[in-house]
């Protein structure tokens, strides 16, 4: 079952991640780019992306910086996560950047995929 807590539609590429994302301390504010040499996506940028990962992690500062990276410019389209956490709940409400939490898309999405995301379609998630 998928639950919807940012509204919104978009067309992009997924970029995904196994590993959950602390965004005060992974992805730079200003370029988008994960800086964190540790983090599987370390050297890749969330600009312009569909970012699929299974949660964030960190302190609730992280919705301040999802905030300052979408107000950069640099921000992903959407976001898709297992599991629901507030600090990208609340960063993904304050940016209007479309979040759904849906165990089944995060399994099925993959690196690369083209999707169409509409959180108001039956079918939120369509190939492209």
């Amino acid at each position: 079952m998928s639950k919807v807590l940012v509204h919104g539609a978009t067309e992009g590429t997924v970029l995904k991640s196994e590993a959950p994302i602390n965004f005060l301390g992974t992805v730079d504010k200003e370029s988008g780019m994960v800086k964190d040499g540790n983090h599987e996506l370390s050297g890749r940028s969330v600009r312009g992306t569909v970012l699929v990962f299974p949660s964030g992690i960190g302190s609730s500062v992280g919705a301040y910086t999802i905030y300052s990276i979408k107000s950069n410019g640099s921000a992903p389209l959407a976001m898709v996560c297992k599991k629901a956490d507030l600090a990208v709940a609340t960063g993904c409400a304050l940016a209007d950047i479309p979040l759904i939490i849906s165990e089944e898309a995060f399994a099925s999405l993959e690196t690369g995929q083209q999707v169409i995301l509409d959180t108001r379609a039956e079918d939120m998630i369509r190939r492209r």
